[in-house]
């Protein structure tokens, strides 16, 4: 028994590592990486600060996935050796070890797979996640302070950095709308499947009777582009108002007009940010999520544009529905895109997301995705 698990793991194995090499291109990523090797090797490379910059985050972008290939294929081929010793042997200590072994290398193996499939133009940017409360009042604000303790707990587990930059709390409990940055190597294109609307349905703590209840709240994901050429914002189209912040943050926060909120003309974007103690530093980030915002625009109007080429009817929008999340009677949370479910919705809570978005990922990679919908 102990044998045949190992040879189906082995296959497992094997099937995934020639996913990867077919998706890596490696030959044409070894001759990109030489490419800009060069380049960093010219005398006056470092002459222009930027330049110099974008291209050494294009070469780790390049060769990351080269060397984490060959450390991983290095690994493999360790432990093949060491199963077919062991099956030589009749070893069932080393081959029980080596099973929990290849537990772990198919995990580090689909993980890279799908750090693969992210080939968006922004998926390798930090994120800026965004979540608004739906019509239902203290229900809703509620549900959204939960879902960024989601957020947060998901990035923790990643070893991300998070940091809320703007907030606006609810009169009873949890935030009408709160913006975090999330700071991580494919935070972007990770957190992009959680776009849409979050669905709860639970008994809720402030009702008296004991009733359920239905709350929404929307998600909003955009790369953190700190400047990115191909995204043309012209001073002119903006209207920039100054205002003191509101809530908690210290006399000098609340005393002068840091806070900062920029209306992007042509297209109606408003964005906001009041965390910062100097209104220099609040207008940058608000910069940096209007540039963000223009970019999934710039993205969205792309696939409408697909889609009518193929004569989908495609919402891509963000009022619909994506995920729901119930608490009561019982304990699920469904993503309707995927059908992919988890029967306990508290681990979920706790930042477990990475089923939800693997799922996402793949599917989507696939053309598999199914249309997303507003039952239950």
């Amino acid at each position: 028994m102990l044998q045949d698990d190992m040879e189906a793991l082995r296959s497992d194995i094997h099937q995934t590592m020639d996913r990867i090499r077919g998706s890596l291109d490696l030959g044409e990523r070894q001759a990109e990486s030489e490419r800009l090797e060069n380049i960093m090797a010219s005398p006056d490379f470092w002459s222009d600060a930027e330049r110099a910059e974008n291209i050494s985050k294009q070469l780790r972008r390049v060769k990351g996935p080269l060397e984490q290939y060959h450390s991983l294929s290095r690994r493999v081929d360790d432990w093949d050796e060491l199963v077919d010793l062991a099956l030589e042997e009749n070893d069932w200590e080393i081959l029980k070890a080596q099973q929990r072994e290849a537990e772990d290398l198919l995990r580090a193996l689909r993980e890279f797979e799908l750090t693969l499939i992210l080939r968006g133009p922004y998926d390798h940017e930090d994120a800026i996640v965004s979540l608004h409360a739906g019509a239902g009042g203290t229900e809703a604000q509620d549900w959204v302070s939960m879902l960024l303790r989601m957020y947060l707990r998901w990035a923790e587990r990643h070893g991300f950095k998070a940091e809320i930059i703007d907030a606006l709390e609810g009169e009873e409990a949890g935030y009408k709308s709160v913006t975090v940055e999330i700071h991580g190597e494919n935070a972007f294109g990770f957190l992009r499947p959680e776009r849409g609307v979050h669905r709860l349905i639970r008994i809720s703590p402030f009702d008296a009777s004991g009733r359920r209840h239905t709350s929404f709240a929307s998600v909003e994901v955009m790369p953190d582009l700190q400047n990115d050429e191909t995204i043309e914002i012209r001073p002119e189209d903006l209207k920039i108002d100054t205002f003191r912040a509101s809530g908690a943050g210290g006399q000098h926060i609340n005393k002068t007009e840091s806070a900062v909120r920029i209306t992007h003309l042509p297209t109606g974007i408003v964005v906001g940010c009041q965390s910062e103690r100097s209104q220099h530093s609040n207008r940058e980030t608000a910069m940096r999520m209007l540039r963000g915002k223009l970019a999934e625009l710039q993205q969205q109007q792309w696939e409408k544009h697909m889609a009518e080429l193929r004569g989908e009817q495609a919402d891509i929008g963000w009022g619909s529905q994506i995920r729901t999340y119930v608490f009561q009677p019982y304990s699920v949370v469904r993503d309707h895109r995927t059908r992919y479910e988890v029967p306990n919705a508290q681990n979920v809570m706790n930042g477990e997301l990475d089923g939800f978005i693997e799922a996402f990922l793949q599917q989507e990679a696939r053309g598999a995705l199914q249309p997303e919908e507003n039952g239950s």
